[in-house]
């Protein structure tokens, strides 16, 4: 399903960082791969928050070189699957996504839908579980954090939040981080789980490669126009590198976690 000219399903960024920290990016991609012919979709809907998550790969490469940490990227948008649902989800292939009918994700096959299985999603999954194993190989406990984007209005609804700090029973990064980030003087408005929330299955991701393991993880949602650009991208990954600062150099942080 990949051709010679399409993208890898996943690429590493400052692999040999050592940082102990995995940086994930599931939404960071709009491509489409040839064979799919943009699923349909017109050039202006894949440059939208339908295709992927606007400004993540520019915040994430600062944020790697910031913090020396490896990153794993998503090589494709989230319209061919979503790298952050669980197969059984059914938007994990969406056939409408915010009320965009996607043509190429209409009345598809058993046989199709696991090839773009095999081709996208499990190497996606397996190049994280590898980053995750060779952490632990060097008996490390790596803190994992995963970054999205939000638009800033959804359904009419102006969104206030500067970023939105995802989790569910692990507070050991996010409680400090949202404490951090709302100390800073430019008065943020940091989300509780908000605009989305970390106790939502669809939360994926963060889910199968850290809460089951109990690695100490975080969801960062950020503002899409506050990161869609270099600048932006650039000054966000220093606000976060400085919000996370006390808590990365904490060694207790580097412990499985078991809730009671």
């Amino acid at each position: 399903m990949i051709g010679p000219d399409d993208p890898p399903p996943f690429t590493i960024i400052n692999e040999q960082g050592q940082g102990k920290v995995l940086l994930v990016g599931d939404h960071v991609s709009n491509e489409i791969p040839k064979s799919l012919h943009n699923l349909g979709l017109d050039a202006e809907s894949l440059e939208q928050h339908i295709a992927y998550d606007i400004g993540t790969r520019k915040l994430i490469n600062h944020l790697s070189q910031h913090l020396d940490a490896p990153a794993v990227l998503a090589g494709y948008s989230r319209l061919v699957v979503d790298l952050n649902r669980s197969l059984e989800d059914d938007s994990v292939m969406p056939e409408v996504s915010d009320n965009t009918v996607v043509p190429g994700n209409q009345d598809m096959s058993a046989e199709h839908r696991n090839q773009r299985i095999h081709s996208f999603y499990t190497p996606y999954r397996k190049a994280v579980d590898s980053m995750l194993h060779r952490f632990r190989d060097n008996g490390i406990v790596p803190a994992f954090i995963s970054i999205h984007s939000f638009t800033p209005e959804m359904a009419g609804f102006a969104r206030p939040w500067h970023v939105g700090i995802l989790w569910d029973k692990d507070p050991r990064i996010p409680v400090p981080l949202m404490q951090n980030l709302r100390a800073h003087p430019d008065d943020f408005n940091i989300g509780d789980n908000e605009p989305y929330s970390g106790k939502h299955p669809a939360d994926y991701t963060i889910d199968h490669h850290a809460e089951a393991s109990g690695i100490p993880h975080v969801s960062i949602e950020i503002r899409q126009d506050l990161v869609n650009t270099e600048d932006g991208a650039e000054c966000w990954a220093t606000i976060l590198d400085d919000a996370l600062r006390d808590i990365l150099a904490d060694a207790e942080l580097y412990r499985v976690w078991q809730s009671i």
